[in-house]
């Protein structure tokens, strides 16, 4: 039994190939040319246990070409997988082969490898958020020139409604309404590609049952609802309703020892998408539900506002997993009691 590692990089990878007791049978830095890796691999195609390749930024060709080749590929969680601190020496080859080790050893914490039908969907709706994203920026823009120059506020409805003869109108001089006009065009242009990406994405994930489950929960819409399905995929991978609100990073990060505090773990260690999600959700739950409210308002009380909001995802994660779990309806009575 053969076991390989792949230390992944953007223009090479560093393969290793160790055996049952360690001994290393193929050490080599290839580029990233899926034809050169398979042709590397092929003689050990027979007996590889298994492939571990680190989850980079570029892992989607290598993972999807391998597997259309038969081989069993894991996705290391480079966030977890920690090597002996007192090595003096570290690089490539000694990195794969600690993936080959711990794959040997079934000690290999993984990350989730998605359908490639359903991840080019949830990077659709990536993409969304990022353009959304872009555009918050240009109405900020927008709003603060707007300040700077009357002494008035704008709100981001009123700044999507503008046009250039309406920044005409607002005599605020040549030169501070061509700039106005370019955060404008901006706007624009993003609002556009925003509602033909919407357009796409409501095609997807509208048939599902745990779609419209996701809807009936408090604070929770057609988008939010298409992200948190995209981002979680199958909710049996999550063994307990902790390990899903630790993913979706509402839960805190400390070490304690004898009741104090020694230090923290990853605070960003989890799904950053689904942690805007929740905290969207939650600013939509206190804004329409009394009883979220209520909850926020007691949080809020005794700690933040930060900490409130928090709280609020916290308890909406919680809600959601049981809801993929089980198929039952959202309570909020039993959300929020």
């Amino acid at each position: 039994m053969l076991f390989c590692g792949i230390d992944l990089h953007s223009n090479n990878s560093f393969l290793v190939i160790i055996d049952e007791s360690d001994k290393v049978l193929y050490s080599k830095r290839l580029p990233n040319d899926l034809q050169e890796i398979r042709a590397a691999l092929s003689p050990y195609q027979s007996e590889l246990f298994g492939i571990v390749i680190e989850s980079t930024f570029n892992w989607y060709w290598l993972v999807d070409g391998l597997q259309e080749s038969g081989y069993s590929i894991h996705l290391a969680n480079t966030t977890a997988i920690k090597q002996y601190d007192g090595l003096k020496y570290r690089g490539d080859e000694s990195d794969a082969r600690h993936l080959a080790h711990v794959l040997r050893l079934g000690l290999l914490p993984e990350g989730h490898i998605m359908p490639k039908p359903l991840r080019s969907v949830r990077d659709l709706a990536r993409k969304r958020m990022q353009l959304v994203q872009h555009r918050t920026t240009q109405i900020l823009s927008i709003q603060t020139c707007f300040a700077r120059q009357t002494g008035s506020s704008i709100c981001s409805n009123d700044v999507k409604k503008l046009n250039d003869q309406l920044v005409d109108e607002m005599n605020l001089g040549s030169l501070e309404g061509l700039a106005l006009k370019a955060n404008l065009a901006i706007v624009h242009v993003l609002q556009a590609q925003i509602h033909g990406l919407e357009t796409e994405l409501s095609k997807y994930c509208r048939a599902d049952c745990a779609f419209s489950l996701l809807k009936s929960v408090a604070g929770i819409g057609d988008v939010l609802a298409t992200v948190i399905l995209l981002e979680t995929g199958n909710i049996s991978r999550f063994a307990d309703v902790g390990n899903y609100v630790s993913y979706c990073r509402c839960v805190g990060s400390s070490h304690m020892s004898n009741g104090k505090k020694k230090g923290a773990g990853n605070t960003k260690n989890g799904n950053a998408y689904l942690a805007w999600a929740y905290v969207e959700a939650a600013n939509f739950a206190i804004r329409y539900s009394e009883a979220a409210r209520k909850f926020y308002q007691r949080k809020k009380a005794k700690r933040n506002n930060v900490v409130a909001i928090k709280a609020v995802a916290h308890k909406l994660a919680r809600a959601c997993f049981h809801m993929l779990k089980t198929g039952e309806v959202f309570s909020v009575e039993r959300c929020f009691t």
